[in-house]
């Protein structure tokens, strides 16, 4: 369905910001903002599934090249 766009390095980074998001969430259970931290999902979506609408549009891809 979607082209994969995001590898490497770009992938880690992604997930690891976005389970250290959905920790905050959970371990700020009185922050007056606390729903922010749901922002975590976008990177932990898109650097498991490998892929970033936001690259697509701009035309990006960190994907090693294929031979």
């Amino acid at each position: 369905m979607f082209k994969t766009n995001v590898g490497g390095i770009d992938k880690i980074l992604r997930i690891v910001v976005g389970l250290a998001l959905l920790a905050g969430f959970f371990l700020n259970a009185d922050a007056a903002y606390r729903w922010a931290y749901l922002i975590g999902i976008v990177p932990l979506a898109t650097g498991l599934l490998g892929t970033c609408p936001l690259y697509s549009i701009l035309g990006l891809n960190t994907c090693p090249m294929k031979k």
